[in-house]
């Protein structure tokens, strides 16, 4: 059967709804002006998007700082750093206008939370055989992880300390225990994600049992604490990622004891820019389509902590942000 393209559908529609923040803990949502997909463009009808809590948090609080309001642009972000903003990169939606190797495709775009869309055909990816439209709201998720891996050099044989069970760090574990003979150890302070490690087959310690050398400790956590602590635990030369990112926030170390004594490398970790070895050959095309590959695991369904009709977004984004234990929050936009 041939694709329905929408043509008809969407001939009249000539606006969109989107997440606004317009100042410092406010957002709504704001009805705007939707362009006609021209040549080589594509419009397509949001069926889920993904909250990154600990990013989107700090752009809703308004803590990005002034250095970093050009490199935290996202591809089709609205507005401008600070306010008013639309942001989000998680979005899954399905063709109805465009080009027709993509009619009718479940296609993922890095876009905000927003009901209708038109972007460059290129800005889109179809989804892989296997993977629901629902889970792949983790794709951006699991880019950044894959990139994690990759700074982090991890090799087979490897003892492995990822600090932070949320939905990156539990991505990255997830990876490193993928390759043989590591032994991987997802650290976190809430005693509560054990039961998530476990359904991700990964061990599970708390700071405080954790127990090392490692060979190599990633800090996704967002917390200082547990980058002190990866210090700590790391055993002589070993290698340690940050992969948090703090905002406008300054974090203290304790650079003296161990650190030089162990010889101890701390490297940052970030998505919009790769590994020397991997720059040539990995384009942002290839890396998102192997992330969606990598999420054809139903074990992963255990990020998603919950989920929200698009209608009433504006109402529970704060709370949504606020809770410390919201992994990936789906957005719902069907009914």
């Amino acid at each position: 059967m041939k694709p329905d393209t929408g043509t008809a559908g969407m001939a009249g529609a000539a606006s969109a709804r989107a997440l606004w923040i317009p100042a410092a803990g406010i957002c709504e949502i704001r009805e705007q002006p939707l362009p006609p997909p021209g040549d080589g463009q594509v419009r397509a009808r949001m069926l889920f998007s993904g909250i990154s809590r600990g990013t989107e948090n700090l752009v809703f609080q308004g803590r990005v700082p002034v250095s970093e309001f050009e490199r935290m642009r996202g591809p089709h972000m609205g507005g401008d750093f600070p306010f008013p903003v639309k942001y989000g990169y998680s979005a899954v939606g399905r063709v109805e206008q465009g080009p027709p190797s993509l009619a009718g495709r479940t296609v993922f775009c890095l876009h905000p939370h927003q009901d209708v869309f038109t972007v460059a055909a290129d800005a889109v990816t179809p989804l892989p055989e296997g993977l629901p439209p629902a889970r792949a709201v983790l794709a951006a998720n699991m880019e950044t992880a894959l990139n994690i891996v990759w700074d982090a050099d991890i090799l087979p044989g490897d003892r492995v300390a990822v600090f932070g069970a949320g939905v990156v760090g539990a991505l990255v574990a997830q990876l490193a225990a993928g390759i043989i003979g590591t032994d991987v150890l997802l650290i976190d302070r809430n005693p509560a994600r054990r039961t998530l490690a476990a359904a991700l087959g990964l061990g599970f310690a708390t700071g405080e049992t954790a127990a090392g050398p490692f060979d190599v400790l990633v800090n996704a956590s967002g917390s200082a604490e547990a980058l002190s602590r990866a210090i700590e635990l790391a055993g002589q030369e070993a290698r340690i990622v940050e992969a948090s990112w703090y905002g406008d926030r300054s974090v203290s170390l304790p650079l003296g004891g161990a650190f030089h004594a162990h010889r101890l490398t701390i490297a940052s970790s970030q998505v919009g820019s790769l590994p020397p070895a991997r720059r040539a050959r990995w384009p942002h095309a290839r890396r998102l389509e192997k992330a969606l590959e990598l999420l054809r695991d139903d074990r992963l369904d255990r990020l998603i902590s919950g989920e929200t009709h698009f209608a009433d977004l504006a109402a529970a984004y704060p709370a949504i942000l606020a809770d410390a234990e919201t992994l990936c929050h789906r957005i719902r936009y069907t009914e």
